[in-house]
């Protein structure tokens, strides 16, 4: 699904200054879609098919299945978008989903229920960094990483979470 290009420098790969504030500046290819395997943990940032930087995550606290209702726990699955950016996250920085779009937004109603909502990718406090799965349906990064993903992803960035 996914070319793996090996690169021979990471400076090649993406130039993020090494600022000791949270901020960093990326000048390296664009994040064209982020591609996430809730199943084997893994985050792929792409420039189209390439693979640009590789990141483990961990869940909410009911990993498996489409997020439904809020307070489930779940992940969404499926086609969505980024859609806002949080510098002064409680987990850090954090990234958020277009989540709930219509069809989850329908199928929470049909359940007499709220589809729940804000959802991110976001860094992961101290008291949690141990924790297997602790969030309530965002991915959680370590904090460093989330500097990285903050500076690569704007808003707008197709993001595909397959289970």
């Amino acid at each position: 699904m996914m070319n793996r290009r090996t690169f021979t420098s990471a400076a090649a790969l993406f130039a993020l200054t090494a600022c000791s504030n949270k901020f960093r500046v990326y000048a390296g290819p664009p994040v064209t879609s982020i591609v996430v395997q809730k199943e084997r943990r893994k985050m792929f940032l792409l420039n189209e098919q390439d693979v640009l930087k590789t990141y483990d995550f961990e869940l909410g606290f009911a990993p498996t299945g489409h997020k439904q209702v809020e307070g489930d726990g779940r992940t969404p699955e499926g086609a969505y978008y980024i859609d806002r950016k949080n510098p002064n996250s409680r987990f850090y920085l954090s990234i958020g989903i277009s989540y709930p779009n219509n069809r989850d937004r329908a199928r929470a109603a049909a359940m007499g229920q709220s589809p729940g909502g804000d959802i991110f990718i976001h860094g992961t406090p101290k008291r949690f960094r141990r924790e297997p799965d602790w969030t309530w349906g965002c991915l959680a990064v370590k904090d460093r990483e989330m500097e990285d993903i903050y500076a690569m992803v704007n808003i707008g960035t197709p993001i595909f979470l397959y289970p």
